[in-house]
């Protein structure tokens, strides 16, 4: 569900518009090993429901031969969703240990359609080489060739990177642009701070979070797309989502976290 993952567009906490593509970033948040769940809630005709899960995994692993962070991110509907929009998304990307994008997929079913994106992405002289490539729902493979001078990351990939952001200073209103690449295109967004706020999870247990906005460009407007609230410590752990769907509305609501980096500082007594 492409809202869904837009809470990992937490992206636009980095700059994007780096004069050269060295693309590197040091990580402070996590570790191999991490493991996030969430419970997944729609409304449906005013009333919410339990609609399903979603879980993230973090490895560290290799990619053609060098070491290499592995994350990969699934979304799984219930079956009594299911008779109303059937939700099946997997989500997979590869970083360098210095956080560099190296590879993206999604591989998503939403309703009666399946689709696939996949970014493959090199680097020479300070430039970076987008290889994409999208499968669409009719089985048609479409292949795309981007050469930028600038930092370019997917929805995955960027949330790995940006959570090693330091928000101080930020203020009431900020708003951070950065280009996110899929399958075919290289889209603008943007990330908008909204303060700080207390957010309980699905467990009982409150924490104090960052408020954020993502949005997204559609004719020349920037669109709201989702509402997200990351732990107010150094791991930045999404706590809360509140997605705004061309149906209706959904939540997603932290259940789990285990192999966490950094002890959690954010809990509310």
């Amino acid at each position: 569900m492409k809202q869904i993952k837009s809470l990992l567009l937490l992206a636009a906490l980095v700059t994007a518009s780096v004069a050269q593509a060295q693309c590197t970033f040091r990580n402070t948040a996590f570790k191999s090993g991490e493991f996030l769940t969430y419970n997944l809630y729609y409304n449906w005709q005013f009333v919410w429901v339990k609609a399903g899960t979603a879980s993230m995994y973090t490895v560290q692993s290799s990619y053609h031969g060098r070491p290499a962070y592995r994350a990969s991110l699934t979304t799984r509907g219930n079956n009594r969703v299911d008779q109303m929009f059937v939700l099946r998304d997997t989500l997979l990307c590869y970083s360098s240990l210095n956080m560099k994008p190296l590879y993206f997929r999604k591989g998503a079913r939403e309703g009666k359609r399946y689709g696939v994106d996949e970014v493959f992405y090199t680097y020479n002289n300070g430039k970076a080489h987008l290889r994409q490539h999208q499968i669409t729902s009719s089985g048609e493979h479409l292949w795309t060739n981007n050469n930028v001078n600038y930092c370019v990351y997917d929805m995955l990939n960027i949330f790995m990177r940006a959570r090693s952001f330091n928000p101080t200073g930020w203020k009431n209103g900020h708003e951070i642009d950065f280009p996110i690449a899929d399958g075919r295109h290289v889209n603008p967004a943007r990330l908008r701070y909204a303060g700080k706020v207390n957010i309980k999870a699905d467990t009982g247990v409150k924490y104090r979070c960052l408020k954020l906005s993502y949005l997204e460009k559609e004719d020349n407007k920037y669109k709201r797309i989702v509402d997200f609230y990351v732990s107010d410590d150094d791991n930045h752990v999404p706590v809360r989502l509140d997605m705004f769907l061309r149906f209706g509305a959904a939540k997603a609501f932290l259940v789990n976290m285990r192999g966490l980096r950094n002890p959690v500082g954010c809990i509310v007594k």
